[in-house]
Order: C-alpha cells, then structure tokens, then sequence
C-alpha cells in the first residue's frame, strides 16, 4: 500500500504580506520544489482543496497553478491531477534568479537615486551578504 501524500505546507498566505495573494503561492510552492521538498512527480492539492487549505479562493489557486504551469514547474493532467514537473528544480531555480536579478536592479536603481555610488552599494551588497551568512551559518549550529 503506498503511502499517503505529504501534506503540502506553505508559508501563511496573507492580504497584509507583500505580493498578491496567488503570487505568494507561486512563490512558496517554487520555494518548495527549489528546495527539494517537492520532487518531480510529487502530486499537488486539487485547486479546492488547497484554496480551502489556505483560506482563499479557488480562482486564486487556480490562477497560481496557471502560473506555475507556464513556468514550466507543475503540469496538469485531465481526470489524475496536478503534479511537479520533471525539470521543475531547474526551472524553479531559473525562475528565483530571474527574479533576484530583478530586485538586483530595483535595488541599484534606488540607490542610486537615493545618491549612493555604485561602491557604496556594492559594500551595501557584501555587507547583507556577510550577515546573511553569518546568520545562517549561526542558526545551523
């Protein structure tokens, strides 16, 4: 008998957290496929049951699974479900640093309307990334 699908668990999705209500499934379910906690295959909520699961609407599931598919990172079969796709770990990632480039570029933009040099916020840059650094290595300890 196999064994009963994990429960899929997200971040709480949220009006009051920045990004729109689908947007923010879209990034915990690429967040969990980049991570490794879902593998390829790995069958997904139907759009019901994880809009109930996290207290939204189906259309806002439904449009979060759209965006996903075209990502390439989830694929939907007629009558058997919803499942992560086989390359979804590349494309998640893919998808993560398209974005961080993105934010990248916000970043220097205010900066440098905000009048630093683009020193300063490269020693901004490796300032976070130090502390990111030492932050995490200090929570795995």
């Amino acid at each position: 008998m196999a064994a009963p699908p994990r429960k899929l668990v997200l971040p709480p999705i949220s009006a009051a957290e920045p990004g729109t209500l689908y947007q923010q499934i879209v990034e915990g379910l690429t967040r969990e496929v980049s991570e490794g906690r879902l593998a390829p295959g790995s069958p997904l909520p139907s759009f019901r049951n994880l809009a109930e699961d996290l207290m939204v609407s189906v259309i806002t599931v439904k449009r979060a699974y759209e965006e996903l598919e075209r990502d390439g990172i989830i694929y939907r079969r007629q009558g058997l479900g919803t499942f992560v796709a086989d390359a979804a770990h590349d494309r998640s990632r893919e998808v993560k640093k398209q974005r961080a480039i993105a934010l990248l570029r916000d970043a220097v933009r205010e900066g440098t309307e905000a009048g630093l040099s683009a020193k300063d916020i490269a020693r901004l840059l490796h300032s976070i990334m130090d502390n990111e650094g030492a932050s995490r290595h200090a929570t795995r300890r």
